[in-house]
């Protein structure tokens, strides 16, 4: 696990080396550049040494003749298998580690090797034989990876952070994705908060020649919901969870290095654990416990944790953390994200993540995906209510909408029936689009300033989902849509960016089995009705592993991984809002409209509204700004 960085063009060595150091903590073990002969293709890498620790895996790693480099970030899981492969077909190898496999199956395979890799990655190969850099994102989106054009050529980044140091002139801010960052807290599709800056989608490559961008293209699909899943029977749904999931953990645990597991006490993290100590008795998992600052509703993970841990006969640290000194962690946190999610569960990787280093530990397995493939999240339940929903007229489902949104928002239910009907008057794939948004685009509208409102337009904030769900067989069903969604945009653009991010920033690998591609195929193989039974959701995931956790953690109530935002947003986060929110420093930056936004913070205080996300949503735009651009206008250029 790795940090990379790349160039084609015109571009200088120093650039480079900026960019490398940028993303240091991505690598705190060792680093290194190349340049090509004719200075017109670099490539950097920082290195977190997870397999093969020697010298014999270090990178930028080029071939025996020296025309094909290689700078690669992640884990190829089946590299064993697929050297085992190379050998016979007449391949040598000096060291064990997967990134020579790589640059090997690429030199026997070409572009072709990408659907062969069980892995996690982004990688920039410079092919020196044609003159080709080709990067690519593994199909999951798991690593991150940013590219811009610029008027010197075409650079690629596992963070913004360090792409800037390449593309300094990219400053300019993309008000449509402000807009979707606002509207769901994280902004779906490949936008960036910079015009110039766009994320290569999972599943993804790019050929580069020359300084520009030949080619664009997906190599990998998500696996199709298929017909035939009706015939699958329960018990085979239930062996088949079960047999894929262990197999798809015991993979993962494949390093050099001691492996540990987040342990939340809920079903998903749970379940990694009891399969990964059959490999690894004792194995070391982590949790979370916050002191002073429980949300009401809220449930607290921490005894199912240690009940797990018992029942398991596995290691629980605990890193205790005051509510308080998490808030300060914020404006930290968004640095490191590189983008303005509005959420605090970052900072539970965060702050695990760096007692797993303090304590040796260097990989992190994670249940991240099992809610996304197996259903679990409220939206799956509600999902099945909108036939009912759908039959009413559209009138009296925009009536229910504005109604609930005026529900007292200091009471649990009432925020999630103003939740459930928030998009209530939106019909089809725009209702599933729906589900994912956090503010409603009048309210939105009103916060903005005239010129953001101008430069918006009619941009629709779901339109990559809305494009996405298009192009599904008319056959999808809607709950098989929302997981479709889940798994392309939710994972990718939001859980699985802050846990790449957060991990890295302390040194940590994050593997996610769950989304083991294998698993996943099956997973989407198995009849809709197995997953959400009426109102349980992961039904058969829940029936694969009572042989194995206790009843009351299997069947406890889902829980989110968060922190008590509604409390930090009157009490530790006040002072930052006052200041950043404030209206001179809102109508300095020009985004939003001072007077609008006090009128919010006033009325979520009150408990009139429940404000607390979309307030954290433009805290965290403006700790952006801040970080990344270099004065407080509207428009940003170097």
């Amino acid at each position: 696990m790795c940090g990379i960085a790349a160039f084609s063009g015109r571009f200088d060595r120093t650039a480079l080396e900026q960019a490398t150091l940028a993303i240091a903590h991505r690598g705190p073990d060792a680093s290194g550049t190349y340049l090509s002969a004719d200075a017109q293709v670099g490539l950097g890498h920082t290195r977190l040494s997870i397999v093969d620790l020697s010298a014999l895996g270090a990178q930028p790693m080029a071939s025996d003749d020296g025309t094909v480099v290689l700078t690669y970030n992640g884990e190829i899981y089946n590299h064993y298998q697929l050297r085992a492969d190379l050998e016979a077909r007449g391949h040598r190898f000096h060291g064990h580690s997967d990134t020579e496999t790589l640059l090997h199956l690429y030199l026997e395979f070409g572009e072709a090797m990408l659907p062969r890799l069980n892995g996690i990655f982004a990688f920039a190969l410079w092919d020196a034989r044609d003159n080709g850099l080709l990067v690519a994102r593994d199909g999951l989106g798991v690593k991150p990876l940013y590219f811009a054009t610029g008027a010197r050529g075409v650079a690629v980044s596992s963070e913004i952070k360090a792409l800037l140091q390449l593309v300094p002139e990219a400053r300019e801010l993309d008000i449509a994705a402000l807009h979707r960052y606002l509207t769901f807290l994280w902004c779906p599709g490949d936008g960036t908060p910079l015009k110039g800056v766009k994320k290569l989608n999972p599943g993804e490559a790019l050929m580069v020649r020359g300084g520009r961008i030949e080619r664009r293209w997906r190599w990998y699909q998500l696996p199709a919901f298929r017909a035939e899943a009706t015939a699958m029977s329960e018990g085979d749904a239930i062996a088949g969870t079960a047999s894929h999931l262990r197999e798809a953990v015991r993979r993962q645990m494949m390093a050099d290095v001691p492996v540990g597991a987040f342990l939340s006490g809920g079903l998903d993290s749970s379940a990694i654990v009891a399969f990964a100590r059959e490999d690894q008795p004792g194995l070391h998992c982590f949790t979370i416990e916050m002191v002073n600052g429980q949300d009401e509703g809220q449930t607290d993970d921490l005894p199912y944790a240690r009940r797990v841990a018992e029942h398991l006969d596995v290691k629980l640290d605990v890193v205790r953390v005051d509510a308080a000194d998490m808030a300060a962690d914020f404006e930290y946190m968004i640095g490191q994200l590189d983008e303005p999610l509005a959420d605090p569960a970052p900072l539970n990787v965060l702050h695990i993540s760096r007692l797993a280093r303090a304590s040796g530990i260097k990989v992190l397995l994670s249940g991240a995906g099992g809610d996304d493939l197996f259903t679990g999240y409220r939206r799956h339940r509600a999902v099945g209510l909108d036939p009912v929903m759908q039959w009413l007229p559209a009138g009296i489902r925009r009536g229910l909408e504005d109604v609930s949104s005026g529900l007292d928002q200091r009471r649990p239910l009432n925020r999630r029936a103003t939740k459930f009907f928030n998009g209530a008057g939106e019909s089809g794939n725009a209702r599933l689009a729906s589900y994912f948004r956090w503010a409603r685009e009048d309210t939105l509208m009103q916060l903005y300033s005239p010129a953001f409102r101008a430069e918006l337009g009619v941009t629709k904030a779901a339109q990559p989902m809305l494009d996405f769900l298009d192009d599904l067989p008319a056959s999808t069903g809607p709950l098989e849509k929302m997981l479709t969604l889940e798994q392309r945009f939710f994972l990718a653009d939001h859980n699985l960016l802050y846990t790449d991010k957060m991990s890295m920033a302390a040194g940590v690998e994050a593997r996610v089995p769950f989304l083991d591609p294998d698993l996943m195929d099956f997973a989407n193989s198995i009849p809709i009705g197995m997953k959400q039974r009426g109102r349980e959701g992961k039904w058969v995931l829940k029936k694969a592993m009572e042989p194995l956790l206790p009843p009351e953690v299997i069947y406890r109530p889902k829980a989110g991984f968060g922190a008590p935002l509604r409390r930090w947003m009157r009490h530790e986060l006040k002072g930052l809002v006052s200041d950043l929110l404030s209206r001179p420093s809102l109508a300095s930056r020009g985004l939003f409209d001072p007077e609008a936004v006090q009128r919010l913070i006033a009325a979520n205080d009150a408990g009139r509204v429940d404000a607390s996300y979309t307030l954290l949503a433009l805290l965290s735009i403006e700790i952006w700004c801040r970080t990344y651009l270099k004065d407080t206008g509207f428009r940003q250029a170097a």
